[in-house]
């Protein structure tokens, strides 16, 4: 296309990042004819807009798009579902997991809040420049970030050139047993000993999960367990496991299964109908910790 008021080519491109806070230039812009993100200072015949959300539509972050001479177009990318993209939903784990909110996020980063709100809440491909600001400002890597190596466990990275390993306070144990999560339970099944993952609340200073009769979860029922917890930060090469020990137990009263359902912060991961409450009532409680010697 022509621009019709210099004749020069025009080209449309959509702001897929921000630099400063005010949403002043550069850009990082993805142009709609290539698919490549450049860094962009707008001359004097580009446009930037705002655009209105359209249902279906996917917008860039704040509803803004740019083109060097003329009106723009909406884009819609291949596979647009709706809600957050895993970009988006490892951002937040991890924010939340550091106790961060977003305008503290978005501070450390170096970007305007409302288009870190966009990259948690929509569907979002952020540039790499954009990736490894946040991955910065939350200590982590853009291969996490984007989800690499999740297939794999944990603990593949490289081992801190001076580590310490302590022990945690009663108190640090239970600090980091208090969120609810996913720990491991060790039991003895028919065949043999098994440790399982299971989702899990903390009530009234018991560890209860739900799972379904004659799995091997259920077997925890009537037994002394083992009960584990643990976080590792690859980027850091640090972590910490806490370990509970004592005696597991079927919650069957009606009104106590009730009030566990009522106050569950999410369902079992597994699905199914798991509606089995197994409470275990901690009797031993200890944990490690691994980070930099002097920490």
């Amino acid at each position: 296309m022509e621009s019709p008021g210099t004749g020069a080519a025009r080209r449309d491109g959509e702001i897929v990042g921000l630099h400063h806070e005010d949403g002043t230039p550069p850009y990082d812009v993805r142009w709609s004819d290539t698919g490549e993100v450049t860094l962009m200072f707008p001359g004097p015949d580009a446009h930037v807009r705002h655009l209105e959300p359209e249902p279906g539509r996917f917008h860039a972050p704040s509803g803004h798009r740019m083109d060097e001479a003329g009106g723009g177009v909406t884009v819609t990318p291949p596979d647009v579902t709706g809600g957050a993209g895993a970009i988006g939903r490892r951002v937040v784990a991890e924010r939340r997991r550091q106790g961060l909110s977003r305008e503290e996020l978005a501070d450390r980063a170096g970007m305007a809040p409302d288009y870190l709100a966009h990259l948690e809440e929509r569907l979002a491909d952020p540039s790499l420049a954009t990736l490894g600001r946040l991955a910065g400002a939350l200590g982590t890597t853009v291969a996490s970030l984007r989800g690499v190596g999740i297939e794999a466990p944990p603990g593949q990275g490289q081992a801190l050139l001076h580590p310490e390993l302590r022990p945690l306070s009663f108190d640090e144990c239970r600090v980091r047993l208090a969120s609810h999560g996913v720990g491991r339970v060790a039991v003895s099944t028919p065949d043999g000993p098994a440790i399982i993952p299971v989702n899990y609340e903390i009530v009234d200073g018991a560890i209860v999960f739900r799972t379904a009769p004659g799995s091997a979860p259920a077997a925890a029922a009537g037994t002394d367990v083992a009960f584990e917890v643990d976080q590792v930060d690859e980027a850091m090469s640090q972590g910490w496991s806490v370990l509970v020990v004592g005696p597991a137990s079927i919650v069957s009263q009606p009104d106590a299964v009730r009030r566990l359902a009522e106050r569950a912060h999410t369902k079992p991961w597994a699905g199914g109908q798991r509606e089995m409450w197994v409470s275990i009532q901690p009797t031993r409680l200890t944990g490690r910790h691994i980070g930099p010697a002097g920490e």
